[in-house]
C-alpha cells in the first residue's frame, strides 16, 4: 500500500458542495482505501492505496464522490513525497515573508510554457507568485480573501486545474502523512 493526499476543490464553500468529513471518510473506506483520515473542512484527505497512480486514482475518487453526493469535484492527488517538496522549496520561505500569507496552488499538470510566459508578463504587485512545476507558491500580503492572484485566476490564465492551500495546512498535510 502507497500513501496519498486528495485534495478535493471547491467543496464546503459558501454552502456549495456540502460534505461532511466523516462522511467523505466513509466514503474513502468502503472504496477500499486505508488509513484514511481527513483534515479540516476543506477537503483534504489522506489516504492508503494499492493503486500506484495518482490520475487514476483522481479519476476514481472524482466518480465515487459524484455517486454519492450527486456533483463533480476536481480531486488532486499527490504523494507525501510531493508535498515534501514543496515545504522544501517555497522560494517565500528563504525572501523570510510572512507565513500566514503564504499559500500553494497544486496543479493537476504542468502548466504549458506559452501559458506560464502570457501570465509573467504582467505586474500583480504586491502580490508575489512563483510556478515550479505542478506548483505556484504565492504570497498575498493583503490575505487571500482579496487576493486577485488566486485558485481561479490562475486555472483561467494557466488553462490548468488547482487546489489552494495554505501554508499551515500544507504543513499539517505533510505532518499527517508521515503517521
Amino acid at each position: 500500500m502507497k500513501k496519498f493526499i486528495a485534495l478535493l476543490r471547491g467543496i464546503n464553500v459558501s454552502g456549495q458542495k456540502k460534505i461532511k468529513m466523516s462522511d467523505l471518510k466513509t466514503l474513502f473506506e468502503e472504496d477500499g482505501f486505508q488509513n484514511v483520515t481527513t483534515y479540516i473542512q476543506s477537503g483534504n484527505v489522506i489516504f492508503s492505496a494499492k493503486e500506484k497512480t495518482p490520475a487514476k486514482l483522481e479519476e476514481r475518487i472524482s466518480l465515487c464522490i459524484k455517486k454519492q453526493f450527486g456533483f463533480d469535484v476536481k480531486v488532486i492527488v499527490i504523494t507525501p513525497g510531493e508535498i515534501e517538496n514543496t515545504l522544501k522549496n517555497n522560494p517565500f520561505i528563504k525572501k523570510k515573508k510572512d507565513f500566514d500569507k503564504l499559500y500553494v496552488i497544486f496543479l493537476s499538470t504542468v502548466p504549458s510554457p506559452v501559458n506560464i510566459e502570457k501570465l509573467n508578463e504582467s505586474d500583480f504587485s504586491p502580490e508575489e507568485y512563483i510556478i515550479n512545476g505542478k506548483c505556484i507558491y504565492l504570497f498575498v500580503p493583503n490575505g487571500y480573501g482579496k487576493a486577485k492572484l488566486n485558485n481561479n485566476f490562475f486555472e483561467n490564465k494557466l488553462k490548468v486545474s488547482g487546489s489552494t492551500r495554505n501554508w499551515k495546512t500544507v504543513n499539517q498535510l505533510y505532518e499527517l502523512s508521515k503517521l
